[in-house]
């Protein structure tokens, strides 16, 4: 039975990815600050920031899934943010390195590409957006991301340990399609993340992957679900919207535009979930 450390895994997805990897043989020890609500594997109090603690914790691991951060911009200062952020996940990927771990997935966000928290309205260069997109945060969380995927190419420079970077879409819990109706229907709403979602079970299905996978390297990934979240049209929500925003193929029904065909071919990985399962849409 191979042994996998989750951090973060009382945290939103950390649920999730810690039962995907349970259900499917695995080992699974929780690193966080807390004790998740509902657990169900051990937890150790750990202090990520501190690399000691991040060594203690991770002996004995074949492999590393990092989720554990500050999830979003301006929650707290932005050196805060940074400093959290930054140094936890060079901890993880150093000690895991040092000490012989062969794989690792850390999780980097569709905010690197500067849209999301930008102070200034930005809009993306073309459409679907896609790994090969400028980052260009204007934001210490976003920033942070892009030095997290930057640490992970200089580790396996270093080691040949393969690091899996995962640019997340929005993460929508089983219990948050409950909120879909209030924006489904307005362009307006969730405009800077390109309208995407990832159903975290989808997501914990693409962390396994990405620990079974071999030879990828150091890799960024883009995980979004197959369609937006809106109840309009893709091409509707580009010409509304964006509508001098290039469009790089030809748009069909609802499709993503936070391209995850990498990901999907890569990992040889397919969402699952669909919000249309779980919400009722006035016809």
């Amino acid at each position: 039975m191979k042994k996998v450390v989750v951090t973060g895994g009382s945290g939103l997805l950390g649920h999730s990815v810690i039962k995907e990897f349970l259900d499917n043989g695995y080992e699974v020890l929780n690193a966080d600050m807390k004790h998740p609500e509902d657990p169900i594997c051990k937890t150790v109090i750990t202090d990520l920031q501190n690399l000691g603690e991040v060594y203690g914790v991770l002996a004995g691991a074949d492999a590393v899934v990092h989720l554990a951060a500050i999830p979003v911009a301006y929650s707290h200062p932005n050196e805060v943010t940074f400093q959290n952020n930054v140094i936890s996940t060079y901890n993880i990927l150093e000690a895991a390195g040092t000490l012989g771990i062969q794989k690792a997935v850390i999780s980097s966000s569709e905010s690197s590409y500067g849209l999301v928290f930008a102070l200034k309205e930005l809009m993306p260069h073309y459409v679907p957006l896609d790994e090969d997109h400028p980052q260009i945060p204007e934001d210490s969380y976003g920033l942070s991301k892009i030095v997290n995927e930057q640490t992970a190419d200089m580790i396996h420079r270093r080691t040949g340990m393969q690091v899996v970077s995962m640019r997340l879409g929005n993460i929508i819990a089983p219990h948050m399609y409950d909120n879909f109706p209030q924006f489904i229907n307005d362009p307006e709403q969730r405009k800077v993340i390109m309208w995407s979602y990832i159903d975290a079970r989808d997501a914990a299905v693409a962390y396994r992957l990405a620990v079974e996978a071999d030879g990828l390297g150091s890799i960024a990934l883009n995980i979004a679900a197959d369609e937006t979240s809106m109840n309009i049209e893709s091409q509707s929500l580009m010409e509304t919207v964006y509508p001098a925003v290039e469009i790089r193929k030809s748009l069909q029904g609802y499709e993503t535009l936070f391209s995850n065909e990498k990901a999907k071919k890569v990992l040889n990985w397919q969402p699952q979930h669909k919000w249309r399962d779980y919400v009722k849409v006035e016809k």
